[in-house]
């Protein structure tokens, strides 16, 4: 089969040819029609982020596409139907394995581009907001990098749950797509410490939540930023990883917890449950449009390194897509 190969020694992309992938008996073969990308990706093909052990090496964490092939197990599943769902790898190809307990029905309504923006963003959402951070009713939360694929997905999210989102942002433009997604307030991170405006927002108890991609830079501001009792969820380190100076009195006074999280590390049955609940409380809201998966730009997979570099430059708000061929 054709797939997205990398060249070691310069990280550049091409199509070349792979092994198609077989499956077992829990298992679906699905012809990929789309896939997105993932900050994931870019630091795997410079060798940073391996595979979890028994995943594919190719690039791509989600992807939709059609069932080609059903494992003798598996039910309620025929040859034909469009599904699309998260990956441990191998997206960026014409064919992927995936459990058949993993896949998700694309509603009618969405193309296999959309479907392939939804993944890996929407479960990454909701397994910090619900599950870790446990967001509930009337609380707040503070998205850092709110028009990223994973900002965009937690603002609906939030939104639908009923709770309120203030978001960061470095562009007007991108502060706008957040408030037209449901956000209350859009801080620019570049107009000094967004905790100041985080405080006065929320009439100085601060945010319940906090979803975190940047790292060290941002470690002080988010917990002057958190309300008593409030968690802060450490998704990246896009900013450093390394904080010079931390006073754990703060923690100790106002009772924060911190939670370092990873969704590609998850084992196969957590994931299964993952898709299971999000599943149960997204996919009929895609179908009516109450939520929807945030597109950037769709590109031909011949041209995955100008999409990549795309992503590199912090160009793109929403999702970045690859139209495979």
């Amino acid at each position: 089969m054709k797939a997205i190969l990398v060249e070691d020694s310069t990280h550049i992309l091409s199509v070349g040819q792979s092994e198609k992938p077989v499956i077992n008996k829990n298992e679906l073969l699905v012809k990929v029609k789309a896939a997105a990308l993932n900050r994931a990706d870019l630091l795997q093909k410079r060798g940073l982020y391996p595979p979890p052990a028994g995943a594919s090496s190719i690039l791509g964490l989600e992807m939709s596409g059609v069932i080609e092939e059903i494992g003798t197990d598996v039910e309620g599943w025929k040859k034909g139907d469009r599904v699309f769902a998260l990956l441990p790898g191998g997206g960026y190809a014409e064919y992927v394995t995936i459990p058949a307990a993993m896949a998700m029905r694309i509603p009618e309504n969405l193309s296999f581009e959309e479907a392939a923006a939804i993944p890996e963003v929407f479960l990454t959402a909701y397994l910090n907001m619900f599950w870790l951070g446990n967001l509930q009713k009337g609380e707040t939360v503070l998205v850092h990098a709110g028009a990223s694929g994973v900002g965009t997905a937690a603002i609906q999210l939030a939104r639908e749950a009923g709770a309120n989102t203030i978001v960061t942002a470095g562009t007007a433009e991108k502060r706008e797509l957040c408030l037209s997604l449901g956000a209350g307030v859009a801080i620019d991170y570049k107009e000094g410490p967004f905790s100041t405006k985080v405080l006065e927002a929320t009439a100085g108890k601060g945010v319940n939540l906090i979803l975190d991609f940047i790292g060290a830079p941002y470690w002080e501001h988010n917990i002057d930023s958190l309300a008593t009792d409030g968690k802060l969820i450490l998704i990246g380190t896009m900013g450093g990883a390394k904080v010079n100076e931390v006073n754990l009195s703060k923690l100790l006074f106002k009772r924060i917890q911190v939670i370092g999280t990873a969704l590609r590390s998850q084992s196969v049955d957590r994931k299964v449950q993952l898709t299971k609940d999000f599943s149960d409380f997204a996919l009929e809201k895609f179908a009516t449009g109450r939520l929807e998966p945030i597109i950037d730009s769709v590109w031909d997979w011949e041209h995955v390194n100008e999409a990549h570099k795309h992503m590199e430059q912090n160009k793109n708000a929403g999702k970045i897509v690859l139209r495979v061929n």
